[in-house]
């Protein structure tokens, strides 16, 4: 059996749902710092929708469903860490031209808070023993 920890996962929400549009994820030169939705607009959708079926389960106390929900989030947002990286890292697929691309290009400090939203999220849910309840 879980319990949902409920100040906790508010916290988490309020952190996932504005770090993507207001924490920096890749600096850019000459435009400066984007965000996620700058960053890529098919990431910051999904990562959305994810968030926002977290939000739904929280609303209609569906712990489990929140539960799973959470780890995919967290799950997601790896993924969508490594695939930023890689595709900063190997996007033209010549080693020369990928070389100056990603000394040009940063990760900057709004993954970590991304990341520290969905840990939240994550330990929103604790398990109990049936002996204890």
């Amino acid at each position: 059996m879980y319990i949902l920890r409920k100040p906790l996962a508010i916290v988490g929400m309020i952190i996932s749902v504005l770090a993507p549009v207001f924490s920096p994820f890749l600096r850019v030169p000459i435009k400066g710092n984007w965000n996620l939705y700058q960053t890529d607009v098919s990431l910051f959708f999904i990562t959305n929708g994810i968030l926002g079926l977290c939000m739904l389960a929280f609303f209609l106390r569906k712990v489990s469903v929140f539960r799973w929900l959470t780890r995919f989030y967290l799950a997601w947002c790896v993924l969508g860490f490594v695939a930023v990286y890689f595709k900063i890292n190997n996007y033209f697929g010549m080693k020369f031209v990928d070389g100056l691309l990603s000394k040009t290009l940063h990760l900057k400090w709004g993954w970590i808070v991304l990341f520290i939203g969905a840990l939240i999220l994550v330990f929103s849910v604790k398990k109990i023993d049936a002996d204890t309840k």
